[in-house]
């Protein structure tokens, strides 16, 4: 993922801190650290900002535009995979409803479309899909892999 770096002096006349909102005004941000660098009179802030790439090409999601790209899945997947896709997020709605989170921290609709596809058998094969992490492979991996088993 792209990163852009951004300083703002101590003594901005607020030209520094209108590119950076503007920047992060017309991008899909993910993560911004920012940083106090203390060198006496010339002292400043150090933001460094990843953000989403999207296409080729182009670095900047407007932010009008974010959530509006859908994926079909009923397109993108064969009958067979959409069958267990539809199962997957079924059971992905109602783990959020219990633990009363968004249905994306559960997994994602591409994680889901990629356990599909993949037909993950093992806990490894579930830790490999991108975005998997042993936090979610521990706590939802047995509950996905038998849902696989019975479908």
């Amino acid at each position: 993922m792209p990163f852009a770096i951004f300083q703002m002096s101590i003594h901005d006349d607020g030209s520094q801190a209108s590119e950076l909102n503007s920047f992060l005004a017309s991008h899909r941000v993910l993560t911004v650290e920012k940083r106090f660098v203390d060198v006496g009179s010339n002292s400043f802030w150090s933001f460094c900002v990843d953000y989403w790439a999207v296409g080729t090409g182009s670095t900047k999601t407007p932010r009008s535009n974010v959530g509006r790209i859908r994926v079909d899945y009923k397109e993108q997947l064969s009958p067979e995979d959409f069958a267990i896709f539809a199962k997957l997020r079924d059971w992905r709605k109602a783990i959020s409803q219990t633990e009363a989170v968004p249905v994306y921290a559960v997994f994602s609709n591409e994680q889901l479309a990629q356990i599909a596809r993949t037909r993950v058998a093992t806990k490894s094969d579930l830790a490999a899909i991108e975005g998997v992490g042993d936090a979610k492979v521990s706590k939802y991996g047995e509950q996905v892999l038998n849902l696989l088993r019975t479908s």
